[in-house]
């Protein structure tokens, strides 16, 4: 009978085929490797993607921004405010000297112009204690009534005859207090009218700002 000869089985490698330690480092890694490495970028790609796309999401933000800045938010007009008179605060000595120097004067224009006429000198009384009540700061409303009398009493020196001296001159201011209470009287009443409401207003904001 004949054997079949069998090769022996060969285990190292063939002559020609490269070993692995000839091979370059691509090959050595495998299909495997290879595999990863191109699927490695792949997260990098979407990254800058997503990059991109974000920025050009917040291009037309970006564009619109100087738009909004040249085109301020249109002002409603202005009410049209009519003529203001004077709003001062005086203390009650700054009230009590003003409505005295008030006195003396239209006491003194009074003389001059209409012969020191006691009617005009209490027409002119009134004024002086509207502005009086009105003008002292709201801690000090309760002066100006008492002021006002003395005010009264100081510009009837312009007015009473001072001829006959100083006793002249005191007689004719206690004559004038006698004859002409009824214009002392009114026009401290005004101004006390005035002072109670202020202060009525003035104790109500108080109570709320508090």
């Amino acid at each position: 009978m004949e054997q079949h000869r069998t090769r022996p089985p060969q285990d190292g490698p063939r002559r020609g085929t490269p070993t692995p330690a000839h091979l370059p480092p691509q090959a050595r890694r495998g299909p495997d490797a290879e595999r990863g490495t191109a699927q490695a970028p792949a997260p990098a790609r979407r990254a800058s993607q997503a990059v991109r796309g974000s920025q050009a999401g917040r291009a037309p933000q970006t564009a619109r921004a100087p738009e909004d800045v040249r085109r301020p938010a249109a002002e409603p007009n202005p009410a049209p405010t009519g003529r203001r008179f004077p709003d001062p605060r005086l203390t009650g000595l700054g009230g009590g000297l003003f409505c005295v120097a008030a006195m003396l004067l239209l006491g003194a224009a009074d003389a001059l112009l209409f012969g020191s006429s006691l009617i005009a000198y209490g027409v002119l009384f009134l004024p002086v204690c509207v502005l009086t009540a009105l003008w002292v700061r709201p801690g000090d409303l309760l002066t100006a009534p008492v002021a006002l009398p003395i005010a009264f009493g100081a510009g009837l020196f312009a007015v009473a005859d001072g001829s006959a001296g100083v006793l002249g001159s005191l007689m004719g201011v206690f004559t004038g207090l006698a004859t002409q209470a009824g214009w002392l009287y009114g026009g401290t009443l005004i101004a006390g009218v005035i002072v109670l409401v202020r202060r009525v207003r003035w104790i109500r904001g108080r109570r709320r700002r508090a």
